[in-house]
């Protein structure tokens, strides 16, 4: 069952004169699929209702040379920016219709912000998840007010039973799409970054499948100045919105659905008024690596001391993997939609992430097992000011000669140059070591 409203009926009716993406449009034709007056609307509607985040200065302009601003939708309620679409989507429905309640089926943002805005709008939610859910994000969804239910294996059999409930029981299934009203409340991220960053280059958001937020706030920001670029980061392993935007309509690749680690950025492309917009409105899409994001998120928990996601640290991933030279000494917004990072990756992440970055890493050499040997490979880390994580011996399981040890040390260094002189440091003094490569 699709939501319908004013705004639906104007976008069927635009989407019968819109060209197709071969073919080149005005500014005016495009924004026809939602209308400036419709985010506006949407943006008054909602602003008791979901937090106006801050966009502020990084310290990270410095390191990538560009002036960056952070757009913390992070800082709503439930984690996410879905908050805006949300609550326009509630607050758009017939009065007969929040009596009765609403009903989703999916273990995301979108399902947690369902279960706060509905609650506080005092409309009835339910949200059937599969038993396979993290325990935390059920518990998240129940604590925010909806009644939760597990069933099902799959979340196929999730969709299945919430469906024959919602017809069963006068129900709204509500599940993510690209309905004018939704995109229009994402939209308003868009006007507030224009208000809150003045003299913008550009501005960047994340891509992906669920490419509402781009789509909605793309419209926004060429209504207001169509000088602003745009520009949009996926995956390089999911790179969706891509295929997309060149086999022009929605991919159905189900290969690249709901993975864990990216979360919706990941997800099948939903629909094709996101679509249409992101190809006439966006300036630029690129994709990065799961290296990039990993370093991202890594630097906006040091630098922003903020526990950010895949999802939320894919814009800024781009600028640290340097895809956008041409925003060199450019003001530029980053929008950190997420921050939903469940507790059980967030250790694996970091991990990897200072691996990656060169600051920690792990060797191994053979000693004489003779007192005083050890002391002396320690007297080295400490005088080239490495710190020790984690050093083992072993004895028995070696192929070296009798009455040695092999030494597997793993230490944390200052950045690369760090590591390099530590290397060189050992390596004269144990030609042996061996390093494990990243």
């Amino acid at each position: 069952m699709k939501i319908v409203s004013r705004n639906e009926e104007l976008l069927r009716e635009a989407l019968s004169c819109i060209p197709q993406p071969s073919s080149r449009a005005s500014l005016a034709s495009c924004t026809k699929l939602i209308r400036f007056e419709d985010i506006s609307a949407a943006a008054f509607k909602i602003q008791c209702g979901v937090q106006k985040t801050p966009c502020m200065y990084s310290r990270l302009s410095k390191q990538y040379g560009m002036d960056i601003y952070l757009k913390k939708e992070f800082l709503q309620y439930t984690g996410s920016v879905k908050e805006r679409g949300v609550l326009y989507l509630l607050m758009s429905l017939p009065q007969e219709q929040q009596r009765k309640g609403v009903i989703v089926a999916a273990d995301s943002n979108f399902s947690m912000a369902v279960a706060h805005h509905a609650c506080e709008l005092r409309v009835p939610a339910f949200v059937i998840v599969p038993t396979s859910t993290a325990p935390a994000r059920v518990r998240s969804c129940r604590e925010f007010g909806a009644m939760v239910i597990s069933y099902g294996a799959t979340a196929k059999d999730a969709q299945l039973h919430a469906r024959r409930l919602a017809q069963e029981n006068g129900y709204l299934y509500l599940e993510e799409e690209d309905s004018a009203v939704y995109l229009s409340g994402l939209g308003t991220v868009g006007l507030e970054v224009y208000e809150q960053v003045p003299k913008l280059d550009a501005v960047i958001f994340p891509a992906g499948g669920h490419c509402g937020l781009l789509a909605g706030s793309a419209a926004a920001l060429k209504h207001l100045n169509p000088h602003i670029s745009v520009i949009g980061v996926e995956s390089e392993s999911f790179p969706v919105l891509q295929q997309s935007l060149k086999a022009g309509h929605p991919s159905d690749d189900q290969a690249c659905n709901n993975h864990h680690f990216y979360g919706d950025v990941s997800g099948v492309c939903f629909g094709s008024n996101s679509l249409q917009l992101t190809g006439k409105l966006v300036d630029k899409v690129v994709a990065v690596r799961e290296e990039d994001i990993l370093i991202a998120m890594l630097r906006l928990l040091e630098y922003e001391r903020a526990t950010i996601d895949a999802e939320g640290a894919i814009g800024l991933a781009a600028v640290v993997a340097g895809k956008l030279p041409e925003l060199k000494g450019k003001r530029v917004a980053v929008v950190i939609c997420s921050g939903n990072l469940e507790l059980h990756l967030l250790q694996q992440c970091i991990a990897r992430a200072l691996t990656l970055d060169n600051r920690v890493c792990r060797f191994s050499l053979v000693l004489s097992d003779c007192p005083g040997d050890m002391s002396k490979l320690l007297e080295i880390l400490a005088r080239e000011e490495a710190r020790v994580l984690d050093i083992r011996q072993e004895r028995t399981f070696v192929t070296s000669e009798l009455l040695t040890v092999q030494v597997v040390c793993t230490v944390e260094t200052r950045d690369k140059l760090h590591t390099a002189q530590l290397r060189n440091a050992l390596l004269e003094r144990y030609p042996t070591t061996a390093w494990t490569e990243r």
